[in-house]
């Protein structure tokens, strides 16, 4: 008993002997501590080379990183940069660009300088070619007769009083009312007949309506002058049933002669502007027009008509501004009289004698005679541009 007490503390004390030796329980020797100094001094250097490469991989991933940029100075993240071309050590390379690449990469980064530089441009456009020559024929009406050679940006002189010679010299207020007359009436004739079309084009459905819509815009594409010969002939054709009316029986030096040609002319404008807008107003209400007892006429002049009301004061003004200013039928239709309904155009050129030309009062003339047209496009203003963009969204 003595002995096995005494062999299990030899065992038991060896065990604790070893484990103090071996931490690791690998049961390693003392050789493997006693190695040659060499070795571990090139162990050392080796674990030292590998931290400083592993650490100048760091700091280039870091500066490659750093160095991935986006356009509007974001950077992206796990992606190395391609050093050396556009960016290097956080600041841009100026690159070598034309004077329009620079103006193209400005116009990218700045999108509101080019927007305000476009609308300068198109003001200054607006002003050159539009009110610019008003201008000048304010400058010239205000000039005295013989002194407009000398005009430059302001006036040789000051003679508003041509504004009243105007109307002393020539009655220049029945060209004026002649005008005025044959572009209403005109007007109302191409309303009338357009908003009929209109509303079969654009709300009914029957066989030939395309050829026919086709054959509109075709005729629309004709010149005037191409009608002339054959509405000279018969304008000029004396008729039994119109002796009472124009005394003669030819519809020559009367309204009628330029009211008709005109009107078909613009018809096919305004056809195809109010067949857009008829187009678009909701069945609902055109059916609930019929079922309170009104006929297809009756909903188109109190329901169509109202809602369609800024395509048709566009077509109306439209019209009524292309008649007014119109020559082409008006000089040749009439011997240029006011009494036989000569328009403002051939008032104007009543200034022109033989032997001079009255140059400050037909440029007065011509500012008086716009007059109303402006004043209409003012008071429908806001309609004819309802009416012009109308159906550029589409809902």
């Amino acid at each position: 008993m003595t002995d096995e007490r005494s062999d299990r503390d030899r065992v038991d004390s060896s065990g604790r002997e070893r484990d103090r030796s071996d931490p690791d329980g690998d049961g390693g020797t003392d050789s493997d501590d006693r190695s040659d100094p060499d070795e571990r001094g090139r162990t050392s250097s080796d674990d030292r080379a590998g931290s400083d490469v592993t650490r100048a991989a760091g700091d280039v991933s870091s500066r490659d990183f750093r160095s991935t940029r986006l356009p509007d100075g974001g950077r992206i993240e796990g992606e190395t940069a391609d050093r050396g071309t556009i960016f290097e050590d956080d600041r841009e390379v100026e690159l070598d660009r034309g004077p329009f690449q620079r103006w193209v990469a400005n116009a990218i980064s700045n999108p509101r300088r080019v927007y305000r530089s476009l609308f300068y441009v198109a003001t200054i456009f607006f002003l050159v070619t539009t009110l610019f020559p008003f201008y000048w024929l304010l400058m010239v009406a205000l000039t005295p007769e013989g002194r407009q050679q000398d005009i430059i940006l302001m006036p040789n002189g000051f003679n508003p009083g041509a504004f009243v010679e105007v109307f002393e010299v020539i009655p220049f207020h029945w060209y004026m009312f002649n005008s005025f007359v044959i572009a209403t009436a005109s007007t109302i004739i191409v309303l009338v007949i357009a908003s009929l079309a209109g509303y079969a084009f654009g709300r009914l459905e029957f066989p030939g309506k395309v050829p026919l819509v086709l054959l509109v815009l075709v005729i629309s594409f004709f010149p005037p002058a191409a009608f002339f010969i054959p509405l000279n002939d018969l304008f000029n054709t004396q008729f039994a049933a119109l002796e009472p009316i124009t005394g003669d029986g030819s519809l020559y030096n009367t309204p009628g002669a330029m009211v008709l040609p005109l009107s078909a002319i613009f018809m096919p404008l305004a056809i195809f502007i109010l067949t857009t807008f008829y187009s678009q107003i909701p069945d609902g209400l055109e059916d609930a027009a019929r079922v309170e007892g009104t006929t297809r006429l009756g909903a188109l002049f109190r329901v169509i008509i109202p809602l369609s009301a800024p395509g048709v004061a566009t077509a109306g003004v439209l019209t009524f501004i292309a008649v007014y200013n119109e020559f082409f039928f008006s000089f040749l239709m009439t011997d240029g009289q006011p009494e036989n309904w000569a328009p403002i155009l051939e008032g104007i050129l009543g200034y022109q004698g033989q032997y001079e030309v009255l140059y400050n009062l037909m440029a007065a003339a011509s500012i008086v005679g716009v007059i109303p047209v402006a004043i209409l496009v003012i008071v429908a203003q806001e309609k004819i541009v309802s009416g012009l963009t109308a159906g550029a969204l589409k809902e």
